[in-house]
């Protein structure tokens, strides 16, 4: 996007909900502590945003499935990092990443993995077909818990935090968790690499122009259709990933939690504009924050702040803070 064409009354959304939380909380130290957590979350959700993100602005797939995606990245996790147990029992920081860093690898391959035979068995028939789509993906999410609970096992499994990266940095009289740091830090390189890629590289290229004219994009003897298939693959592996972040955001996973994180992500890509990146970077930052802040002043609503946040929102700007503008 041209930045001299960038709208950037939406960027200012995020710290103004911050400024607006600062009176309400009283404490600067409680405040900054709850801000950098919101942000953390928000990246996590982010990440698990943007592969349904990219599934749907670039491929207009309206994936319910993608859940399965989360929880098998999740339990996955589980098991790589559960095999690596004198690594992430060290309280050394770079050994916890090195068991940390294949564990989001191996996940984001599997998820992968299954994103291609998903797309083929089970989205490709229905291609242009949103009704049909949203029934046989929510079809396939449940076939998958199912399959993930004869794997593991029903039970709620624990995803401790590896020793380095539990506690937290002091600043004063706040407290800045080691891992919302970490969170932050990935989150941010994946919304880099995205950017990057759909907007300076000759294949991102390709997949923005196959998107408003897929037979120009053909006839110049480009395969779009394994393209976007790579997308549906990619956008999987980034579910698996942010089922990673969100299982040791948790400390534990259950085959139902890509079900339950799935309001969170519709709810970001609403606001954020269906089919936006960056939009959903923003609504993913305001839902983060939004949660936290309102889990601390007003925990009885908290689970109705974000759905209030979305509403607020779509009043002032109905298609989303970032529209694509082809939809």
């Amino acid at each position: 996007m041209n930045f001299k064409e960038l709208d950037w009354k939406p960027l200012a959304l995020v710290p103004l909900l911050a400024l607006l939380a600062l009176p309400l909380v009283g404490s600067g130290s409680t405040w900054l502590t709850l801000t950098v957590a919101g942000l953390a979350m928000g990246m996590i959700v982010f990440i698990i945003a943007s592969g349904l993100t990219l599934v749907f602005g670039l491929m207009d797939v309206l994936n319910f499935g993608h859940g399965v995606f989360i929880a098998l990245g999740a339990f996955v996790a589980t098991s790589v990092l559960g095999a690596m147990s004198d690594w992430t029992q060290s309280a050394e920081l770079w050994r916890n990443l090195v068991a940390v860093f294949p564990a989001m690898l191996i996940a984001m391959a599997v998820s992968g993995a299954l994103g291609l035979a998903f797309e083929r068995y089970i989205v490709r028939p229905v291609y242009g077909q949103h009704l049909k789509q949203i029934l046989i993906t929510m079809g396939g999410m449940i076939i998958g818990e199912e399959l993930i609970k004869v794997i593991w096992g029903p039970q709620q499994i624990p995803l401790p935090l590896p020793e380095g990266m539990r506690g937290a940095w002091l600043w004063g009289d706040a407290a800045i968790e080691r891992y919302r740091v970490v969170a932050v830090v990935v989150g941010l390189l994946v919304f880099g690499l995205l950017a990057y890629t759909l907007n300076r590289t000759k294949i991102g290229l390709l997949i923005r122009a196959g998107v408003q004219d897929r037979e120009m994009v053909e006839s110049l003897g480009y395969r779009i259709r394994r393209l976007f298939v790579g997308v549906f693959v990619v956008g999987s592996a980034l579910a698996g990933l942010g089922g990673v972040m969100w299982g040791l955001y948790q400390q534990n996973v259950v085959p139902q939690m890509g079900a339950q994180v799935n309001v969170l992500i519709f709810i970001v890509i609403i606001i954020g504009g269906l089919g936006s990146t960056g939009g959903a970077l923003i609504g993913a930052l305001l839902v983060g924050l939004m949660a936290n802040y309102t889990g601390f002043l007003l925990p009885k609503l908290a689970l109705f702040s974000n759905i209030a946040l979305m509403v607020a929102v779509l009043l002032w700007r109905p298609q989303g803070v970032y529209p694509v503008t082809n939809r």
